[in-house]
C-alpha cells in the first residue's frame, strides 16, 4: 500500500510551502506534480510582488481595499484573517525562514511598490520576476527535507472517497470524506492509489480552459473538477479574473505586469489618448474587472486588435533594471518599452472560485483541504485585489497545515477500494487537440469577459454535447496525462458555465451584459 500521512496535490507557492510545513512538523508528506519539474503552475510567473505592509499602512486599510477590489462579494472574516496574519507570516515564513532575495533600497529596506486598486505602496518584489524568485527558494527546501517525498510526472486522476471507492456498501453512510488519490505515473501509463490520512489540493488555476490566458499549459482545472466529482462545495466559479494587459503579438500571452501601471504607466488608444478616465476615477489603476471591460469596449469601438500600455518616459535605465523581465520579452519581440508603448489585450488570468474552504482550508469534505488558487476562501470575492493570490497562499498553507497535522482516528480508517480497471484504446490527440479548440472558443466567446445569456445559452448546448462524447472517450482509453486533462477540462467549463448561467447579477469579474 503506497500510504502517506499528508499528500498534497500540486507543487506551486501553496502546495510546496504547505509541505515544508507539515515536514518540519515531523510528518511524512508526500507531493505529486504532473509536470517534470516541480517549478510549475502559476505562482513562478507571478511579476508584481506580494502583499506585505507600506510605510503607513494597516491591516484595516488593506481589508478596505481588498473588500471594495472584490465588489462588496468577499467573506469578511477571511479577509480579516489574510489581512492580520498575512505580514507576520511573510516576515517569518518567506523574508527570515526561506530568505527570499527580496528588492531592497541602499539602506537594506524592502523596497515597496503600488499596483492597481491598492491604497499604500505595500507591494514587496524581486524585480519582476517575484513569484519564481518565491518559488526557488522554496523548493530549494522542499528538496532538502527527508521527510518529503516528490513525485513529478504524475498527475492526479481522482480523489478517494468513501462514497465512491470504499468495498464496503455501508461507507455511503458515513460523513463524506476523502483518503487520498488515485494518481497516474505519466511515463509508465500506470494508475495507482495513494492512501493519506489528510489530503491538501493545491493544483491551481484554469486558465487553459480560454483561448487567451496568462496561465501555463498544466493550469486545466484538475482540483476543481475531481473535487467536483468527489461532491465537494465548490462556489464562485463564475468569478474569472482577465488580466487587461497582456502583451498583443504571440500566441502564449505574456504578462505585462500591473507594477508598471503602479510605477505610472498609463493605458492608450490607437490615436495616443488615454481613455480609462472615461470609466473610473482611478484611471489605468482601477481595479482590473473595470481596465478589462474598458479595453474590450474600446477595442469593440475603435475596431482595432489591441490598446497600448505606454512607460516610455519613465527613464530607461531604471525601467530596464526595475523590469529586466518584462523588458527583454518585449525587446525580442521587437518592442523597446523605454521608447514605445507596448501593444496589449486581456486574458484570463485568475480564477477567484474555487473548491471552498474554511478559514483553516477545510472543505465539505472530511480529511479534504484545498489552498491555492483551486480553492475559495472568500477573500477575493468577485474580483482579487492585485497581489492578494501569493499571499493567501501563504496563509492558508500554513493554516491548514497546522489543523490537518491534529490525526484522530477517523484519520487512520483505509478501506480496500475497487481495482483500477485499464482499457487499452489508443488515444488520438488530433480528436484532443479539436477537442480543446472547442472549449476553448466556447469559453471564450460566450462564457469569458462580456457573458449575455444568449452566449450562455449556446454554451450550454456545445458544452452538454462536447462532455458526454468526451466521457465516453475517457471511459475507453488507455491513460494518459492528456486524456485526463482533456476530461477535467470540460468538467470545469461545464462547472463555469453553470455558475455563469445562474447568476443574473453583474458583479466584479462576473458581467452579463443586458440582451
Amino acid at each position: 500500500m503506497n500510504r502517506t500521512e499528508i499528500l498534497i496535490l500540486g507543487s506551486g507557492l501553496a502546495g510546496a510551502l504547505a509541505a515544508i510545513i507539515a515536514a518540519e512538523k515531523g510528518f511524512k508528506v508526500t507531493i505529486i506534480t504532473k509536470t517534470d519539474d516541480l517549478l510549475s503552475g502559476s505562482s513562478k510567473l507571478a511579476q508584481g510582488g506580494i502583499i506585505y505592509k507600506g510605510d503607513n499602512d494597516s491591516p484595516e486599510k488593506l481589508k478596505n481595499d481588498i473588500m471594495e477590489a472584490g465588489a462588496g462579494h468577499c467573506w469578511e472574516p477571511a479577509v480579516d484573517q489574510l489581512c492580520h496574519l498575512g505580514a507576520k507570516l511573510v516576515k517569518e515564513l518567506l523574508i527570515e525562514r526561506l530568505q527570499v532575495d527580496f528588492d531592497r533600497d541602499d539602506n537594506s529596506i524592502l523596497d515597496l511598490t503600488s499596483e492597481g486598486a491598492h491604497s499604500e505602496p505595500r507591494i514587496i518584489h524581486s524585480k519582476d520576476m517575484t513569484g519564481q524568485s518565491i518559488q526557488n527558494s522554496v523548493i530549494k527546501s522542499l528538496k532538502s527535507n527527508k521527510n518529503i517525498e516528490i513525485l513529478t510526472g504524475h498527475t492526479l486522476v481522482d480523489l478517494l472517497t468513501l462514497s465512491h471507492h470504499s468495498k464496503i456498501s455501508l461507507d455511503i453512510y458515513e460523513k463524506p470524506a476523502c483518503f487520498g488519490a488515485l494518481v497516474l505515473n505519466n511515463e509508465t501509463g500506470k494508475v495507482f492509489p495513494i492512501f493519506a490520512s489528510k489530503t491538501i489540493l493545491a493544483t491551481g488555476g484554469l486558465g487553459q480552459i480560454y483561448v487567451h490566458t496568462t496561465n501555463p499549459a498544466e493550469a486545466t482545472g484538475d482540483g476543481v473538477a475531481a473535487a467536483w466529482r468527489a461532491g465537494a462545495r465548490c462556489f464562485n466559479l463564475q468569478y474569472i479574473q482577465f488580466h487587461p494587459t497582456t502583451f498583443y503579438g504571440e500566441r502564449e500571452r505574456f504578462l505585462i505586469s500591473e507594477s508598471l501601471r503602479g510605477e505610472g504607466a498609463v493605458l492608450k488608444d490607437k490615436n495616443g489618448l488615454e481613455f480609462m478616465h472615461k470609466y473610473h476615477q482611478l484611471g489605468s489603476l482601477a481595479p482590473r474587472d473595470v481596465v478589462s471591460r474598458a479595453i474590450h469596449h474600446t477595442l469593440l469601438e475603435s475596431k482595432q486588435p489591441c490598446v497600448y500600455l505606454d512607460i516610455s518616459f519613465i527613464d530607461g535605465k531604471w525601467l530596464k533594471n526595475r523590469f529586466p523581465n518584462i523588458y527583454q520579452h518585449c525587446y525580442n519581440a521587437g518592442i523597446d518599452i523605454t521608447e514605445e508603448m507596448i501593444p496589449v489585450v486581456p486574458a484570463a488570468h485568475y480564477f477567484c472560485g474555487g473548491v471552498g474552504v474554511s478559514l483553516k482550508g477545510k472543505t465539505s469534505l472530511s480529511r479534504l483541504y484545498a489552498i491555492g488558487e483551486v480553492s475559495c476562501t472568500g477573500v477575493h470575492g468577485a474580483n482579487r485585489l492585485a497581489s492578494a493570490s501569493l499571499l493567501e497562499n501563504v496563509v492558508w498553507a500554513w493554516k491548514a497545515v497546522n489543523d490537518a497535522c491534529n490525526f484522530t482516528k477517523a484519520d487512520e480508517y483505509f478501506p480496500d477500494i475497487f481495482p483500477w480497471e485499464e482499457e487499452n484504446e489508443i488515444v488520438d490527440m488530433a480528436l484532443i487537440a479539436q477537442d480543446w479548440q472547442t472549449i476553448k472558443n466556447t469559453m471564450w466567446n460566450y462564457v469569458g469577459l462580456v457573458r449575455t445569456q444568449q452566449r450562455l445559452q449556446r454554451a450550454k448546448t456545445i458544452l452538454r454535447h462536447l462532455h458526454t462524447e468526451i466521457e465516453q472517450f475517457y471511459k475507453k482509453a488507455k491513460m494518459t496525462k492528456e486524456i485526463v486533462e482533456l476530461r477535467n477540462g470540460i468538467q470545469t467549463a461545464m462547472a463555469v458555465f453553470q455558475f455563469a448561467s445562474e447568476d443574473r447579477i453583474s458583479r466584479g469579474a462576473h458581467y452579463v451584459k443586458p440582451s
